[in-house]
């Protein structure tokens, strides 16, 4: 919940949901610079299955085998010698990737001298992440909103898509079927009751696919550094809460917090999937990284990141 001044009346949601649109649109420039600049800094390349197959990726010379087409032959590399040899390609597999940012009211509360809303840091994220991964072959998409590709402008595709959705924008992705190998990475606040985060985990996982749920918080909400009399609005219902004395509060309000953070992890944990914080006033290239590092394991088959917290 945020400090409010007054209630959030119908007219009032409809007003500040038309200038958050509006300033998102105005800001997607500045968050798809950030998210292109971090992911440049992050050191990357394909990862290949050290095999041959189809891919881009020089592995091995092999000798010619009699039988086979003779345009397979490499005769550069043939001419050298007094055998013939094939050139074998690298096999890289693309993955399909689907990233998921909570894009619902309360992810656009920012607490003052935070430079990024949780809306704005999981944008970010999202773009630089799927930047990199398309760069590294695979294919990623969006729930609800784009389709898996390889397109070298997947930020501009996925701003552009965002920026012509007109559907509800809910706290957790709507019901998909993703694909046995599939990867999903979710970024949202996670305050949903436990019981959606469980349906929510249970119906993804159904098919075999694996993922990451980052929970992307303010300082704010770590903390809770309010004290006085402070009104408290639910960005999603409107409801408000006015308390005289906000510090009393502090002690319960971490108690809870660290609660539902427990059952997450062990919703997760019965499924191998991962689950992690991020505060908005640490690097976002340190969740960046954390990110794609898992995701790479996950690829080669190699144990994940352990669950824990993030940058």
């Amino acid at each position: 919940m945020a400090p409010a001044t007054q209630p959030l009346t119908e007219t009032t949601a409809i007003r500040r949901a038309d200038g958050e649109s509006r300033s998102l649109a105005a800001s997607l420039p500045r968050l798809m610079l950030e998210a292109r600049r971090i992911a440049a800094n992050v050191i990357h390349g394909v990862h290949g299955r050290r095999r041959a197959g189809a891919g881009e990726s020089f592995w091995q010379y092999r000798r010619f085998v009699s039988g086979e087409p003779s345009q397979n032959v490499d005769w550069r590399r043939s001419a050298r010698d007094d055998h013939l040899y094939v050139r074998e390609q690298e096999w890289e597999a693309a993955h399909t990737l689907w990233l998921w940012p909570d894009r619902s009211a309360s992810m656009a509360f920012a607490s003052r001298g935070v430079r990024d809303s949780k809306l704005e840091r999981s944008l970010i994220v999202t773009f630089a992440l799927a930047e990199l991964l398309v760069a590294g072959g695979e294919r990623v998409g969006v729930p609800g909103l784009m389709n898996p590709t390889s397109n070298g402008n997947v930020i501009d595709k996925i701003a552009q898509a965002m920026l012509h959705d007109s559907a509800p924008r809910p706290s957790l992705p709507s019901s998909f079927v993703p694909t046995a190998l599939a990867e999903i990475v979710v970024l949202s606040d996670f305050w949903s009751p436990i019981a959606e985060i469980r349906g929510l985990i249970a119906g993804l996982s159904a098919s075999g696919a694996h993922g990451t749920l980052v929970q992307v918080v303010d300082p704010a909400e770590e903390t809770f550094p309010y004290s006085g009399r402070v009104e408290f609005v639910e960005p999603e219902s409107g409801e408000v809460i006015t308390t005289g004395r906000a510090e009393s509060w502090a002690q319960d309000y971490v108690a809870r917090v660290a609660a539902h953070r427990d059952a997450i992890r062990a919703e997760t944990g019965k499924l191998g999937w991962l689950f992690t914080t991020h505060t908005t006033s640490r690097s976002a290239a340190e969740l960046l990284l954390y990110l794609h590092a898992g995701l790479m394991a996950s690829k080669a088959g190699s144990p994940g990141v352990k669950v824990g917290r993030s940058a």
